[in-house]
C-alpha cells in the first residue's frame, strides 16, 4: 500500500531530524548548521559530512 502525504512527510521529517543529530554528533557543527547544509545540499550523508567537516574547519 502506498504511502499518505501525511506519511511521506513524517518519515521525511524523521530523516531530516536523523541526520541532524548524525551530523552533530559525528562533526561538532550546531543543530541550525546541520539544519542549514539539509536544506541546500539534501540528506546524502556522505556530502554532508564532507560539507560539514569544511564548515567546522572555519
Amino acid at each position: 500500500m502506498a504511502e499518505t502525504k501525511q506519511e511521506r512527510a513524517e518519515r521525511i521529517r524523521a530523516e531530516r531530524d536523523f541526520r541532524v543529530r548524525f551530523l552533530v554528533r559525528e562533526t561538532g557543527i550546531t543543530e541550525a548548521q546541520a539544519r542549514d547544509l539539509i536544506d541546500l545540499i539534501g540528506i546524502d550523508a556522505n556530502s554532508l559530512l564532507r560539507e560539514a567537516r569544511l564548515l567546522r574547519g572555519n
